[in-house]
């Protein structure tokens, strides 16, 4: 398509489950490895006191409004049955819950 740019860049929606408490916190970001770093240091407001933090779920979108718009339906209560249902494994193993 003339005029348009394919980008390489993703955009990441992600689960972090807390080791503390087993409460959940979904974000986006456009570097996963940076972002969870900052989570782990406590460099975020929102997550800082639960620390420390796993990875429980990621998508990678090649739109920015795409992940938003995937990370907001995740916060909803629909969303929390998708992931519920995608990690029925994984928690099931590990005996914590998805809140």
């Amino acid at each position: 398509m003339p005029g348009r740019t394919i980008s390489n860049r993703f955009y990441y929606v992600y689960v972090l489950q807390s080791m503390k408490d087993y409460k959940q916190y979904i974000g986006y970001t456009s570097d996963l490895r940076k972002r969870m770093d900052q989570h782990q240091q406590g460099k975020s407001f929102a997550t800082a006191p639960r620390r420390p933090f796993i990875l429980a779920y990621y998508e990678a979108c090649r739109s920015l409004v795409d992940a938003k718009r995937r990370e907001q339906y995740f916060k909803t209560t629909g969303g929390r049955r998708f992931l519920a249902k995608r990690l029925k494994d994984y928690y099931g193993r590990n005996n914590s819950k998805l809140y």
